[in-house]
């Protein structure tokens, strides 16, 4: 058997991949938030942009994390096209459960039904993520580990889409977005505490490529994405704000003589 590293570069890797995972979620619950909000087109592009956001932060938080992931006797690369397909599937998986939230009358079925499609769709980025892992050996998974790494996603969703819902501080927000962060690492360190590898020493070359040559420069790029997303909507005035500006704008009335 191999022994699995997940820390190869101490705390970094797992700390970084948290604060990801968080900053994905904070930018998710409010442009959430915006978009219960708005109407029409607005709101759409408010959705859309959590749901890339969401997607983006616990991806970036999966491989984040995976940079740290060693297994003693063997390299590892990394399935290009699979990999980017996990990318893909986050953010598809999120956006239809944030749509079943943003458009849905029936706030309690959306919040179930949202809960559960975006959990699915985490659980299922990280799986598809490891199915990318190439290692001379064979991976295998204890089937309770992977079941509960699913129900944790799935509530964890749940919760977050609640808090979108329901939470409008600042200070809540923040709260609900560090929990948020919180759910979906305790995610994947479950998933990666299923896995176990039995080693079978090889020379030949491992396809796929390295996570410093593919990895590294997407999870950079992504999370550079997120940090000029979240500056945008910080600056862009909420609803109520833009009401607040154009009554100021408007020439007070004079009073009838």
């Amino acid at each position: 058997m191999g022994h699995l590293d997940h820390a190869t570069f101490g705390w970094l890797t797992p700390v970084l991949s948290y604060v990801m995972a968080c900053i994905g979620a904070a930018l998710g619950l409010r442009c959430t938030v915006r978009a219960l909000g708005a109407t029409g087109t607005s709101r759409r592009n408010w959705l859309l942009t959590a749901a890339s956001a969401i997607g983006t932060g616990i991806w970036t938080m999966h491989f984040v994390a995976m940079l740290g992931f060693g297994v003693s006797g063997t390299e590892i690369r990394y399935d290009v096209p699979l990999t980017i397909l996990s990318l893909l599937v986050a953010m598809i998986v999120v956006g239809a459960g944030v749509f079943a939230v943003g458009y849905s009358k029936d706030r309690g079925r959306a919040l179930l039904l949202g809960g559960l499609t975006t959990g699915l769709g985490v659980a299922s980025m990280h799986y598809l993520g490891m199915a990318a892992l190439r290692l001379h050996g064979t991976v295998r998974y204890d089937p309770l580990l992977v079941a509960a790494s699913v129900v944790i996603a799935v509530v964890a969703a749940t919760l977050a889409l609640w808090a979108g819902l329901n939470v409008k501080s600042p200070v809540a927000v923040t709260v609900a977005s560090l929990l948020m962060g919180a759910a979906v690492s305790s995610m994947h360190y479950t998933g990666m505490f299923a896995v176990s590898v039995r080693i079978a020493p090889s020379g030949e070359a491992l396809p796929g490529a390295s996570a410093m040559q593919f990895i590294f420069p997407l999870a950079v790029g992504l999370g550079a994405y997120l940090f000029l997303t979240s500056a945008f909507v910080a600056l862009s005035p909420t609803a109520g704000e833009r009401e607040a500006s154009a009554s100021a704008q408007r020439p007070a009335e004079t009073p009838a003589r």
